[in-house]
């Protein structure tokens, strides 16, 4: 293991060399090129194994770099969900060659990933999917909706499950395909949101026909593939946020209050104490998490505490927000941040799970507590009355 100290020193040095003052925004052609840049320095990647493109290094590295970039905007937010969720996946259950072809590309910033999970009836209750997909010769034929699907548009591959056998359970039956974003029937349609944007996407699939060998995991058992792919959406939402700046945080609230002359307000002080403790709970809690990572140890569903930690402060830090700069949080006469953050808060607390959900998730797995009963386990899915199954079933 190198000297994280020295490591981080170099880290600065070269990003201080080829990230100052870089737009996170900097379009899509500049990201690419950047995230490229940035492997071939050794940051992209750092715990990856180097034998499918990554440095093999080990957490202390990575933690001095996320330190060494901090103070930086790097234009990498397009390749978060390979990096954090679909590469993690094709590491932990993917084939090896899978690893060999998708890997190093990822890490390049060759090819970008997103994941489709979601569907219009299918929710929260992701198990209740309804996009089919059939087996026809050596490939399989993928039909329906996916949404809430982010940089579907910019995206050249991604992580799909699928229904396979409806006369298995709704949560057995469901298999993982990796989704040439590019292939004949994959349509991508923006989905306009209200800060003005188009973050989400929906993605319609028509007779996609899709090499078998693109299966992740196990014909039938895309549930469980699944269930990995969301323990490193959680732990990555969740300890990743721990190193972006935080436009509505303790200390920018603070100072915005002090700059009004509120500080005295016994209210605002609440405020600024209750927020403040939240953001020790959760970085201490992703500190904890990221030490026992580099010891070995996988924090598997306590990924959904730090997730529904990140997802408690987010709000609180709109509601602070709200009440210290009144009419301005919602004023664009500046650079929008806090603007945009207010509007992200109630995001946060639904996409990666909805905080009931990582409630559920964490009486149930990681406290023990006796799981909430459910009465359709262990019915075959086509005689369930789920999603839009429900729909067609009450015409």
């Amino acid at each position: 293991m190198t000297d994280p100290q020295e490591y981080s020193r170099r880290a600065s040095a070269w990003l201080e060399a080829n990230a100052r003052d870089l737009p996170r925004d900097a379009g899509l052609a500049a990201s690419r090129a950047f995230m490229a840049r940035l492997h071939d320095a050794g940051y992209s990647g750092i715990t990856w194994p180097a034998e499918y493109g990554g440095q093999g290094l080990t957490a202390a590295e990575e933690r001095a770099f996320q330190q060494a970039a901090r103070g930086f905007a790097l234009p990498i937010g397009v390749f978060g969900i390979g990096l954090g969720m679909c590469g993690p996946t094709l590491l932990s259950i993917g084939t090896e060659e899978h690893k060999r072809r998708y890997i190093e590309p990822l890490l390049r910033g060759e090819e970008i990933w997103c994941q489709m999970f979601s569907e219009p009836g299918a929710g929260s209750d992701v198990a209740s999917l309804q996009t089919r997909a059939v087996r026809d010769g050596d490939a399989w034929v993928v039909n329906g909706q996916k949404v809430w699907t982010s940089v579907a548009r910019q995206a050249d591959l991604g992580l799909l499950i699928a229904r396979t056998d409806v006369d298995l359970p709704k949560h057995r039956g469901i298999t993982m395909f990796i989704i040439d974003m590019h292939d004949p029937g994959v349509t991508v349609r923006p989905l306009r949101d209200m800060t003005g944007e188009s973050h989400f996407n929906e993605v319609f699939f028509d007779d996609v026909r899709v090499p078998a060998d693109r299966i992740v995991g196990e014909v039938n058992e895309g549930w469980s593939a699944a269930v990995t792919t969301l323990l490193h959406e959680r732990v990555s939402i969740g300890t990743g946020a721990a190193r972006t700046e935080r436009p509505a945080s303790f200390a920018a609230l603070a100072a915005a209050a002090r700059g009004r002359g509120l500080l005295a307000d016994p209210a605002v002080r609440d405020l600024l104490v209750d927020l403040y403790l939240r953001e020790r709970a959760f970085d201490l809690f992703n500190a904890r998490l990221s030490q026992e990572i580099k010891a070995g140890i996988q924090p598997g569903a306590r990924g959904s505490v730090a997730k529904l930690l990140l997802s408690d402060l987010t709000l609180a830090g709109a509601d602070a927000a709200t009440e210290i700069l009144g009419p301005e949080t919602v004023a664009y006469d500046d650079d929008g941040t806090i603007a945009a953050a207010l509007s992200w808060a109630p995001g946060m607390a639904l996409g990666g799970g909805t905080s009931e959900i990582m409630r559920n998730i964490i009486g149930d797995r990681v406290l023990g507590l006796p799981r909430e009963p459910q009465v359709d386990r262990a019915i075959p899915f086509r005689d369930l009355k789920v999603g839009t199954q429900a729909e067609e079933a009450g015409r």
